[in-house]
């Protein structure tokens, strides 16, 4: 099991290259890389992109690390928003062929919450992803998501929230580029159990975690043992099922607020919780 963790906030403080070297130089077996709609990733859309994604893979092979993982910007669409959507579903497919071109073999794509058909139009979507996910040589991943109740302000359940819902839209797609990607903070924030969801899923369909804490009632992308997860229970429920995937936090807001000349011994102790959820795993 590789451990990995998401360039999103080093990134933003000091490009992807160097983020990718620093993740490395941490200790971690991999980087996921975030494509999320940020300034920091405008490259992504200009004219020769090609060469900004050469850097990154140019960086990973001298750091001597894996790009096991990526995000695709997001929300993927919006109800009734055809400009947006549009828009959106270009840069998609770009990050798509970003992922192929550093040969990640799977990037999460989240679904939506669509008020009618919200089914029948997510598949429509990842239907219309999957030729650009074939040429790419990737996987594209869906994710467990929260919704927010406005009458009561509170989280609430939407779009492939539990383990059902995942399984029904995995197993209506294409297993040869379809998979799924567990976030472990989103599962206890909509009253489902980590462990339970787990199993539920089993290692067929679950190849991909986004791992973080939270507590209960927040999403708050920290790292473990700064919330209420139950660590021990949720990586022995990994090796239970017999997980082949990696360990890939979504913690970063763990690493947020410090100084830059503090987030070298922040991604150290990152990777060092990670090793020692891997061990609880068994694997």
């Amino acid at each position: 099991m590789l451990l990995s963790t998401q360039t999103d906030v080093t990134a933003s403080r000091f490009g992807q290259a160097e983020a990718v070297r620093m993740i490395a130089a941490a200790g971690f077996d991999a980087a996921d890389v975030s494509m999320f709609d940020e300034p920091y990733n405008n490259w992504m859309y200009l004219d020769g992109f090609e060469a900004y994604v050469e850097e990154i893979r140019q960086a990973a092979k001298e750091a001597g690390i894996r790009l096991n993982q990526a995000h695709a910007p997001f929300p993927t669409m919006k109800d009734k928003d055809k400009d947006f959507n549009e828009k959106r579903m270009a840069q998609v497919k770009r990050a798509i062929e970003i992922a192929g071109m550093l040969e990640i073999p799977n990037i999460v794509v989240h679904p939506v919450v669509f008020k009618k058909q919200m089914k029948a139009k997510n598949l429509a979507m990842y239907h219309e992803l999957q030729p650009v996910a074939e040429r790419a040589g990737v996987k594209i991943a869906l994710e467990n998501m929260w919704g927010w109740d406005t009458r009561r302000n509170i989280i609430c359940k939407n779009v492939c929230s539990d383990a059902k819902g995942l399984a029904e839209y995995y197993d209506a797609l294409d297993p040869d580029r379809f998979t799924v990607c567990l976030d472990l903070g989103h599962v206890g924030l909509v009253g489902d159990y980590e462990a339970d969801t787990i199993k539920a899923l089993g290692a067929k369909r679950l190849t991909c975690l986004h791992v973080h804490d939270t507590d209960y009632r927040n999403d708050l992308h920290t790292l473990p043992y700064c919330g209420r997860l139950p660590w021990k229970e949720i990586m022995e429920a990994l090796g239970a099922i017999g997980y082949t995937g990696d360990l890939t936090f979504e913690a970063d807001n763990f690493i947020k607020p410090l100084p830059d000349a503090l987030i070298p011994s922040a991604l150290k102790y990152m990777h060092d919780v990670g090793r020692e959820l891997i061990r609880m795993t068994g694997l």
